[in-house]
């Protein structure tokens, strides 16, 4: 194979330009307006994510003295961190901008986001009686002068610098002790941070909490005498790796606890400001927070958390809004009457959000209720803040069913959520296990054994996403429902080796990281390799979150030589680089980002006619491949392997959301003069028509 050096794409910057996908979202016209903003804030809450986790590690990697190149691609850590502050300050500035024209585009909509400046005198009244009842009480001001520390930011928090230059204080004489007074203080996050005013006749007024805050300044700081007072926000962005401690005489939960503690003074990774702050105020800061050159410096605009926008109000605008859809039943499958029975004589699969994850919940309450039922067993890794999923385990309990949850406790954002529902699912009496030491649990499993005719029959559901029904909205996901006693015996082994992690067991059906995900998938691809060389049908169609594995990426460029063709699906990012000659021309690779978020995996390979199709939990990254407990399910029913060629095909064709993955990595659409196909809604009008034929 050709060697060159675009080989492969670093996984960082592949990272940052998926995240370019999102801001396209912000800035297309053909979007929703308010949709708009809350592509923005989710562009600044993923980019707040990949500082505290990736930028971390590769600034670890720098810190500890060595290149990284092994890991990442061949290139240095230290110039991916140059690079990588490169890239975000350019996409900051067009968030910027999108901003600005999407403001604009909302007064035309006769929605006004003022500032403190704007506020006309028949707001003030409403304004500071809102202030003084809701902001003021939780306001927490820090004046830092006096301070012999600093105090600790958090990473999760907004902060407007202060800068009150005194009365009789000489501006030349700045520097000068007593002259300038700074001070720090937090945005509050219980009470939103934007505020709708009365509304004026069709007009729709909101200010941001920001603004306010600084309407109010002279309120906040009456006790001083100065000359001048401003405000610029800044935030920092702090390493969020848990550091686990080797204290025996802790339980797992314990060392979790205190490892996620401990994020709240770990080492800030990134410093973004406002960049109209006075250079005095900026050196001050910096200063006294130890802000080093391996910590990426941000210019901004003048406000920070953008995240908050995922929260923007609707406004009552519902035409500034995406149509809301009625997910779908799955055809045969009825809600009234036993599940078990429907699922003892066929599969079913469900797609969410076109169809609805109702099944779920009704499948475990039914299991929780049927006096049959003897066990569940289940695998956490994410659920909803009021969880239903959580509330038909506990009821199960109560009638005195065996429960096993595997729940895992390092789940990224999510480990104080797990944390507690372990202990109130403990306290209730369902048996918890904590996953294996050094693996993440990742897999999304089900099996319940019931009593029948005086043998135990088996009944479960394998998926490619968390049993959380708030994600399970936005995310697209596959769950298969099954009674086939093969793969559910082989579901309870990896149960097993949750609790005697020692013993590997062997799989005839499903495929399990960390032993076999990438062998087995390998010899299915060394398959169609075979095929293509004798002049079969062969080609390889993916869909994953992530591909990152450069091993497997190797593996696909062999193929490509072979003559395999092969579409790839990437949502997020794509460390292979397809189309070019001597190394992948055979490979294609889209991602689709739309209104829902891509998140099944799917694997289909044509083996000589009769394709082979899994559904997965994990991505082909090296850490799903070889430091997970994922599953992998084979689909044997025909009609559902069609239904997953079929959806495949959908989103293969899309030419409305689809960019195209090339050397250039510049995020262009897919364009071509073929049918207009927007995939997302394609795929819903093809459940749609199921339900009518």
């Amino acid at each position: 194979m050709m060697k060159t050096k675009n080989q492969y794409v670093n996984r960082e910057i592949s990272w940052l330009w998926f995240n370019e996908r999102v801001l396209q979202e912000s800035a297309d016209k053909n979007v929703p307006l308010i949709e708009r903003l809350r592509f923005l804030g989710i562009f600044s809450n993923n980019l707040d994510e990949f500082f505290k986790v990736r930028y971390a590690t590769v600034k670890r990697i720098v810190e500890a003295g060595k290149t990284g190149k092994s890991v990442l691609g061949g290139e240095k850590a230290k110039d991916i961190l140059a690079e990588i502050t490169q890239i975000v300050i350019k996409q900051q500035s067009e968030s910027v901008r999108v901003l600005r024209t999407i403001e604009k585009e909302l007064e035309a909509q006769n929605i006004f986001i003022i500032d403190e400046t704007e506020i006309a005198q028949s707001q003030e009244e409403f304004l500071k009686k809102y202030f003084l009842e809701n902001v003021s009480p939780v306001l927490m001001t820090i004046i830092l002068n006096d301070l012999t520390e600093f105090p600790v930011l958090k990473d999760t928090a907004a902060y407007l610098a202060v800068k009150m230059v005194m009365t009789n204080g000489d501006i030349k004489k700045a520097k000068e002790a007593n002259h300038i007074r700074y001070a720090l203080i937090e945005i509050p996050k219980g009470i939103g941070r934007f505020i709708e005013l009365p509304k004026e006749g069709d007009k729709n007024y909101i200010i941001i909490l920001d603004d306010l805050i600084r309407y109010c300044l002279r309120n906040i700081f009456n006790m001083f005498s100065y000359e001048s007072i401003s405000a610029h926000m800044i935030k920092i962005t702090r390493d969020a790796e848990l550091d686990m401690d080797n204290d025996l005489s802790k339980s797992f939960i314990e060392k979790i606890s205190s490892s996620v503690e401990h994020r709240k003074i770990s080492d800030p990774v990134r410093f973004v400001y406002d960049k109209n702050i006075a250079k005095d105020t900026l050196r001050f800061l910096k200063d006294k927070m130890n802000i080093e050159d391996t910590d990426s410096v941000i210019p901004g605009g003048r406000y920070h958390n953008r995240r908050d926008y995922m929260g923007f109000p609707s406004l009552g605008r519902q035409d500034l809004l995406y149509d809301k859809i009625k997910p779908l039943p799955v055809v045969g499958l009825s809600m009234e009457g036993s599940l078990f029975e429907r699922i003892a004589k066929k599969d079913y699969l469900q797609y969410t959000p076109y169809q609805t994850f109702s099944y779920v919940i009704r499948f475990l309450r039914e299991a929780a209720l049927d006096p049959k039922v003897r066990s569940i067993k289940i695998t956490v890794y994410r659920l909803a803040n009021d969880s239903q999923v959580a509330a038909c385990l506990v009821n199960a309990v109560k009638n005195g069913k065996q429960v096993t949850v595997q729940i895992e406790l390092q789940a990224r954002f999510d480990e104080q959520a797990n944390i507690e529902y372990a202990e109130q699912l403990q306290a209730e009496g369902v048996k918890l296990i904590f996953g294996v030491p050094g693996l993440k649990v990742h897999s999304k499993i089900c099996v319940i054994e019931r009593e029948e005719h005086d043998q135990i029959k088996r009944y479960g559901f394998v998926s490619t996403g968390n049993f959380n029904e708030s994600t399970a909205r936005i995310y697209t996901d596959y769950t298969l429902f099954t009674a086939h006693d093969e793969i559910l015996k082989e579901l309870n082994k990896v149960f097993d080796f949750f609790e005697t992690t020692y013993k590997i067991n062997k799989y005839k059906h499903l495929v399990v990281s960390p032993h076999y995900t990438k062998s087995v998938f390998k010899n299915l691809i060394d398959k169609e390799i075979q095929n293509a060389r004798e002049g079969k049908e062969a080609y390889i169609k993916i869909k994953m979150n992530s591909f990152t594995s450069y091993k497997m990426v190797d593996k696909l460029y062999e193929a490509s030589n072979a003559g395999v063709k092969i579409q790839l699906i990437i949502r997020g990012i794509c460390c292979l680089v397809p189309g070019v000659e001597g190394m992948s021309e055979n490979i294609e690779a889209i991602s689709v980002v739309d209104k829902f978020l891509e998140h099944p995996r799917v694997f289909i390979f044509a083996n000589g006619g009769n394709p082979k199709i899994y559904i997965s939990s994990a991505d082909w990254m090296t850490r799903n491949l070889d430091y997970r407990v994922e599953v992998g399910c084979p689909i044997y029913d025909e009609d559902i392997k069609q239904e997953l060629i079929d959806t495949f095909e959908i989103s293969w064709t899309d030419n409305m959301k689809a960019r195209v993955f090339s050397e250039k990595q510049d995020n262009a659409y897919r364009k071509n003069n073929k049918e207009k196909v927007r995939s997302q809604f394609a795929t819903y009008d093809y459940y749609l028509k199921k339900q009518n034929t």
